[in-house]
């Protein structure tokens, strides 16, 4: 049932006309459509349900020791997405040289390949086993390439797909790769192959993204990014409400109306709004709208399913134990899928030139044994597992952190794409609510489509236009990771085509006002508007928010 707000006594720290655009979640794509919208002139109000801003890529600090929550690289085609970060960051932006290696059976291996070091831990009887094991499976591949276990087989062979692929993957999605869609290899690794890779390592050129061998990096880490996100907010006079969460959206007439948030010390109020651009995750924006949505959107919402991670940070009393920016751990003999060396993304993350800290990332499924087990006990499994691997002794580890992450990465499992595609029609019935992000749309977006996702949400807004831009087929599933294509194909009409043609089509990127959107050519216009959206938010609205409950 909907709350009549004017029924409620008035909430008295409501000193300020609502915002005319709610933006649910502080991470990338949250604070980007925000920044849009204000820029453009639309007064914004993020709500933030941690202490952070950045979500997934927010930077932490423990001592004076800055850490990722997953290393975070900057590198993107999507010019918009570019321009936004250098203009955003300036000097900050420090230029990161890659050095990364996959540990598996005892040996690491460059990654990207090298020739002479792939050759040399394989040995010549196996380098030939995966070489005719890649020619079978090329004369006589899958016909069906439905999950991520034939996907990869029929690029690289089924001896390499098992010696390389297979633990790895399965560590980090907790599932068989058979139960993997092949949506989730060919988002991410649609450009590359076996003889591609050995051409690659042999003439030492690389046009895959995923391989890039220099990315940008803020000087403080990712979080540093969104902190000057937050901060220039603040200045366009859009709030940044940190420690409170969104719990009920109302909605009637496919609008909604107000939302139900809580804030820090538990405080309830109904917050009326003129639209809502969400980025929490899309299960929980289901079971959060009033009245409920119908039984099969909530059905496909229950279905969805989340990998959850954490990471055990250890201070290492040497500066350099290794060179990596960060290792792939695919032997199944420790439970670590991946370690980060903080210092080698940007020396300015570590106080001490005398220490290192080093980060040991853990997949997990939340309420697990590794997400439940004490701080102690994985801080003393990471030490272990680091002298294991030949890294660090344990002896040298002076001190740690955990931090758990979780829903970090929404599965792609076989149901995932039906769920996701039933959630998606439902949402957009509603002319003043999108959503978009990773987790809002359940989709395992780097930042810069989660961004691009919301630079055109703003752009519809801004318009007028609910549906100038679909964000559903930004970085669809089939397609290249960092290529993209403008198209207004409805999310749906994409999914039918795809069936006929074994691919779904590329996504809106290059939207011509997206470029101007924030740009300084645009400021005077944009202060204009301002103006106006908050004298019509002021007179349009005659009661400020109010308190639910205590």
């Amino acid at each position: 049932m909907t709350i009549d707000c004017q029924k409620l006594p008035a909430y008295p720290d409501a000193s300020s006309p609502p915002a005319e655009a709610l933006i649910i979640g502080g991470g990338p794509a949250g604070l980007t459509a925000a920044l849009m919208l204000a820029e453009g002139g639309i007064r914004t109000h993020t709500v933030e349900a941690s202490d952070h801003v950045g979500g997934i890529a927010r930077t932490e600090s423990y001592k004076g020791f800055r850490f990722d929550i997953g290393g975070h690289r900057f590198f993107t085609k999507v010019v918009p997405v570019e321009r936004l970060w250098r203009r955003m960051m300036g000097d900050d932006f420090i230029r990161v040289s890659r050095m990364s290696r996959i540990y598996y059976e005892g040996k690491y291996y460059d990654y990207p390949l090298r020739i002479g070091n792939t050759l040399r831990n394989l040995g010549p009887v196996e380098s030939v086993m995966i070489g005719l094991s890649y020619l079978r499976w090329r004369l006589f591949p899958h016909r069906r390439e439905d999950n991520l276990e034939q996907w990869v087989t029929n690029r690289f062979g089924q001896r390499l797909f098992r010696r390389f692929f297979k633990t790895y993957t399965e560590k980090v999605w907790g599932i068989a790769c058979d139960r993997i869609q092949a949506d989730w290899a060919a988002q991410r690794i649609q450009n590359l192959s076996l003889m591609k890779a050995v051409r690659n390592a042999i003439t030492g050129s690389n046009d895959t993204a995923t391989l890039i061998d220099r990315f940008d990096y803020p000087r403080l880490g990712p979080g540093m990014m969104w902190e000057k996100f937050r901060d220039r907010l603040l200045e366009l006079d859009s709030e940044v409400e940190m420690n409170a969460r969104v719990d009920t959206l109302h909605h009637e007439a496919g609008r909604i109306t107000h939302v139900a948030v809580r804030n820090a010390v538990g405080r309830k109020r109904c917050q009326p709004v003129d639209t809502v651009v969400n980025t929490m995750p899309l299960a929980q924006l289901v079971r959060s709208l009033d009245p409920p949505a119908p039984a099969n959107v909530l059905a496909s919402a229950d279905e969805l399913k989340y990998r959850d991670f954490l990471i055990v940070v250890l201070i290492v009393d040497q500066a350099d134990p290794f060179p990596d920016n960060w290792i792939y751990i695919h032997s199944p003999e420790v439970k670590v899928g991946r370690i980060q060396n903080f210092r080698s993304w940007s020396e300015a993350m570590v106080p001490d030139p005398d220490k290192a800290s080093i980060g040991l990332e853990y997949f997990c499924h939340e309420g697990d044994g590794v997400w439940a087990a004490d701080d102690a006990d994985l801080i003393r499994l990471a030490k272990g597992e680091l002298e294991v691997l030949g890294l660090v002794p344990a002896a040298s580890v002076s001190d740690g952190t955990v931090i758990r992450q979780p829903k970090a990465y929404p599965v792609y499992d076989d149901d995932y794409r039906d769920c996701v595609e039933s959630i998606g029609a439902y949402i957009d019935t509603f002319e003043n609510l999108q959503t978009v992000g990773r987790n809002g749309m359940h989709r395992y977006n780097n930042q810069d489509h989660s961004m691009l996702t919301a630079m055109l949400a703003a752009e519809n807004v801004l318009t007028g236009e609910r549906h100038k831009h679909d964000v559903w087929n930004v970085n669809v599933e089939r397609s290249y990771h960092e290529e993209f294509v403008t198209t207004k194909t409805r999310a749906s009409d994409t999914a039918r085509k795809s069936e006929k043609a074994g691919a779904i089509a590329s996504a809106p990127g290059h939207a011509p006002h997206v470029l101007e959107i924030g740009s300084p050519s645009s400021a005077a216009a944009a202060r204009e508007r301002r103006d106006e959206s908050m004298a019509r938010s002021a007179a349009s609205r005659k009661q400020p928010g109010a308190i639910i409950d205590g």
